[in-house]
Parts: structure tokens; C-alpha cells; sequence
């Protein structure tokens, strides 16, 4: 009887029989827009789904400032406790990493890995000019003021980011004033994280009990001692997202969807190219869109690509063309400043696609220029040399002859009879004069179309 009451007992109360969830976010790699909508969904189905702490499982050597920004905010406007871990060992959480995990209520290293050097070269270009030697003078040009600027907007940044999570402050501004870096063991005795874990189940054990606050005021003690572990990996959506937010990936998309519209305007009709060209040129101004682009590049590009377009219509004599290539070039150069391997342009990679656009577009209008120089031939105009064969011939002497599968009526110099194979010569009128090509006689065989005697 008491095992019945304690089994109807839990059927009462779910909560009470319901297994803790955690969720694990897998994030390696550069910290990018897919990073930032990965994040984002993977916090909404933990919230979601009644999880009792979503864990961060990084390991990046940073990333685009703005994708970090999006993250730290879904970070604290998050509905449960979040816990950055850097994981596996030899992993690190530097520049935007480190901000990441200084946002999260809990911050977490496994050994040997490592965290800092957050010195904002995504957002500035080169790092801050240091102080000038003794007796030296410290000028700073424009680009060095800018970068000043932006890494004490970083600093203050992480500054509020470690105060608000009671974390060592100092250690955060010098990481991004100084790229100052430090290890897992150091790291803790210095009170920039609050555990040192082998493995996500070791670290659910270490902050088991633990309170933690959330912005939103409310206090959650944690229960993640022996909770089940629901990884989440980027998925086909985020897969393709990192992608094409990738410059070089969306420059080439744009570059296509130019080419398949172009090609789609000067031969209208064959539909497929400028479909292509529509989605690709769509997907990669979405791309920009996503990226930190300096929109002055985006427009660059776009006038080098119309002057190379405009080389295979016009006589410059190069000038065009030549222009366009310059353009094309410095466009790239400037679409991006990240400062991150692999998401700037560079020289090599865009002057390869300015001479392969340059020889395309130039191919395909030297093509089309010599389509519309071509005589038109249609209607009436085509009529001459087409093969037919005499079907009747009348007892008034009027002739009528198939020719492509219509019935024309003909003149000849030579009497025809049903059978006989001719082609035409010229048109007066609606009447064909025609010769004849072959006697004809037997029987009547359609061929393509067409009907020969045999």
C-alpha cells in the first residue's frame, strides 16, 4: 500500500521525479554571426525545454566584436544560469572567448587550457600604441587614436562584465589593454574563474549547491550533481550560416550572382543562370549584411564590376576594363578590417577573382555583342533553303509542297510530282519558288518532322 501512495505520490508531482537536463553547447572556432545564432537558439531550447543550466563548452581564439556583443547579451538576459567551460585540455577562450566567459554566471577552465589576450583587433585594427619610452614623444596618427579608442570602450566593457560577476577586474583590462594572458591554475588563484574541472560531469559535481543570481534579481540554487548531459552541436543551419558569413564566400556568391544575371540579360530565356544568379546575389548581400563590411568596399566592387562590364560593350580600349580591376581590388581591401585569419580578403585572393570576373564578363559580352551584330533570321527570312516534299498536285496545275510540317503552296520551273524532294529558293508572296532537288516516288517516310520519299 505505501508503494502505491509513493508511486501515485510522484505521478503527482513531476517535479519532484523529473531528471535535472543540462545542455551543452559544443562552440570551436572563431566566434562569428552562425556562433551568435547557434548561442541564441541553443540558450531559447534550454529556457525552453525547463533545463537547469546551459553549459558553453569553448574553445575559440576569438572573433567579430559584434558577434561577441550579440552573444554577452543572450548570456545575461538569459532566463537560467549559464556556464562557460573551456574544454577539451589545450583548449583557450582568448579575445572574444574571454569576454564570453567573463559574462557567464559560472566561468570554467579544464587544465592546460588558457584564456586573455583580448586586445580588440576585431574593432580597431591594430592593438593600443603603447606608452613612449623615456624621454620620447607620443604621436599618435588617426588610426593609432581610433584603436585607443576602441580597446578603452573594450576595457570598460569587461570591466562591467567583471563586476557585475564579482570576477578580478583588473586582470580583465589588462587582458584587453596589455593582451595579457593567463592559465587555468592561475586563472582561479587570481579570481577570474570560479572552477577548474576535468570534464563537463567533473564541473556539474564542483557547482552543485552553488547560488547563483540572475539579472533578472532572482537567486537559483544549482542541482547538477549527477544531471543527464544533452549535448548540442551546430547543426545544417548553422553549418551553412558559418559559410557564407565568411567575406571570401560572399564575395564569391556576389560575383556569381553578377555573372548569372549578366549572362541571363544578354541571352534572355534561359532562365536557370538568372535564377542562380538572383539566389547567389541574395545570399551574399545577406552575408554582408551579417559581417562588419565597410559598406564604401561593397561599393567599390560593385563600380569595378559595372566598368568590366562596360569593357565588353564599349570601345575604351582597355581603359574600362583596367579601371574596373583597380576598383575591384581596392573594394576588397577595404570591405574588411577584422584583423581574424580567414575573414580578410586578401591581395592574392582578390586579384584572382578580379582577372577571372574580368575575362568572364568580357567573354560573355564579346559573345552577346556578336549575337546582336548577326543578321536576324526568322519568319520569312529563314524560309529560303529549307527542304520540303511536293504532297499534291492539282489538276489546274497549282502545287502544294510540306515544308516543316506546313503546306505551302509552290512554283517551279520543272513540272513536279507527289514525291519529289525540293527546297526553297525565294518567296513572292505566299507562294515558294522552289527547285527541284530530287525525283521523287514510293513511299512517304516522316523524318524530324519531315516528310522524304523513298
Amino acid at each position: 500500500m505505501a508503494g502505491l501512495l509513493a508511486i501515485f505520490g510522484l505521478a503527482g508531482n513531476p517535479a519532484a521525479a523529473a531528471e535535472p537536463v543540462v545542455k551543452v553547447l559544443q562552440v570551436d572556432g572563431i566566434i562569428s554571426p552562425a556562433t551568435s545564432d547557434f548561442i541564441t537558439r541553443g540558450l531559447k531550447q534550454a529556457a525552453d525545454e525547463g533545463a537547469v543550466l546551459a553549459v558553453i563548452e569553448l574553445d575559440t581564439p576569438g572573433g567579430l566584436d559584434t558577434s561577441m556583443r550579440s552573444i554577452v547579451r543572450q548570456i545575461l538576459a538569459a532566463p537560467i544560469p549559464v556556464a562557460s567551460f573551456v574544454s577539451p585540455g589545450g583548449a583557450r577562450a582568448a579575445s572574444a572567448g574571454t569576454f564570453i566567459l567573463y559574462a557567464s554566471h559560472i566561468a570554467a577552465m579544464t587544465p592546460a587550457s588558457n584564456l586573455g589576450a583580448a586586445t580588440p583587433v576585431s574593432i580597431g585594427g591594430p592593438g593600443p600604441e603603447q606608452a613612449p619610452e623615456a624621454g620620447g614623444e607620443n604621436k599618435k596618427t588617426d588610426g593609432g587614436t581610433l584603436a585607443h579608442k576602441a580597446a578603452n570602450d573594450a576595457a570598460a566593457y569587461i570591466r562591467s562584465l567583471a563586476q557585475l560577476r564579482g570576477r578580478n577586474a583588473d586582470f580583465a583590462e589588462r587582458a584587453v589593454l596589455e593582451a595579457r594572458s593567463l592559465s587555468a591554475p592561475e586563472a582561479l588563484k587570481a579570481g577570474v574563474i570560479d572552477v577548474v574541472a576535468a570534464s563537463v560531469e567533473d564541473l556539474l559535481a564542483r557547482i552543485d549547491g552553488r547560488q547563483v543570481k540572475l539579472d533578472s534579481g532572482a537567486t537559483i540554487t544549482l542541482s547538477t550533481a549527477g544531471a543527464r548531459i544533452e549535448r548540442l552541436a551546430p547543426d545544417w543551419r548553422t553549418r551553412i550560416l558559418s559559410l557564407v558569413a565568411n567575406p571570401q564566400v560572399a564575395l564569391i556568391l556576389m560575383m556569381v550572382g553578377i555573372y548569372g544575371l549578366f549572362f541571363e540579360l544578354t541571352s534572355p530565356g534561359a532562365a536557370l543562370p538568372g535564377v542562380a544568379g538572383l539566389i547567389c546575389l541574395l545570399l551574399g548581400l545577406y552575408a554582408f549584411q551579417m559581417l562588419p563590411v565597410n559598406w564604401a568596399g561593397v561599393g567599390l566592387i560593385a563600380a569595378g564590376t559595372a566598368m568590366m562590364i562596360a569593357e565588353a560593350f564599349l570601345p575604351s580600349f582597355g581603359a574600362l576594363g583596367v579601371g574596373g580591376i583597380i576598383a575591384f581590388i581596392l573594394g576588397g581591401l577595404f570591405l574588411t578590417d577584422t584583423g581574424i585569419p580567414g575573414f580578410d580578403l586578401s591581395v592574392p585572393f582578390l586579384i584572382g577573382i578580379a582577372i577571372v570576373s574580368a575575362a568572364l564578363i568580357m567573354a560573355i559580352g564579346a559573345l552577346a555583342a556578336r549575337a546582336h551584330k548577326r543578321a536576324v533570321v526568322s519568319g520569312r527570312e529563314e524560309m529560303p533553303g529549307l527542304p520540303g516534299v511536293v504532297s499534291s498536285v492539282g489538276e489546274d496545275g497549282v502545287v502544294y509542297a510540306e515544308i516543316r510540317g506546313e503546306n505551302w503552296r509552290v512554283q517551279c520551273k520543272e513540272p513536279l510530282s507527289p514525291g519529289d524532294a525540293i527546297q526553297v529558293v525565294a518567296l513572292d508572296g505566299l507562294i515558294l519558288q522552289v527547285i527541284r532537288v530530287r525525283a521523287g516516288g514510293g513511299t512517304a517516310m516522316r523524318s524530324k518532322g519531315e516528310r522524304h520519299v523513298l
